[in-house]
């Protein structure tokens, strides 16, 4: 694997290789696609424990199913925003790149 790693690392620099201009524009692809990568990862784990959470409250006193459930719905909608906050980034980035001159 730690190979295969420096492999991509060395194939990289030919991929990119060029102006500056264009190393800014391919970096910040890649860096896009990374970091969004981490984002829907972070945010999927995020959701999964707080509907884990939600069901085993709703199993442990169904009486406050209703409550919980609203409360979760909250809670996945502000860690959706992270998500989306993400997705706003890495658009400035490839679109409206502030590193270009």
């Amino acid at each position: 694997m730690k190979k295969l790693f420096f492999l991509l690392v060395a194939f990289v620099g030919f991929a990119f290789a060029g102006d500056g201009e264009s190393m800014i524009q391919a970096y910040s692809v890649v860096a896009a696609g990374i970091g969004l990568g981490i984002a829907a990862a972070g945010g999927g784990i995020g959701m999964g424990q707080t509907a884990a959470a939600t069901i085993a409250g709703t199993a442990r006193n169904p009486g406050l199913g209703g409550k919980l459930m609203t409360t979760m719905f909250i809670a996945l909608a502000m860690i959706e925003a992270q998500v989306i906050y993400t997705l706003v980034i890495a658009l400035i980035a490839l679109y409206a790149n502030p590193f270009l001159g």
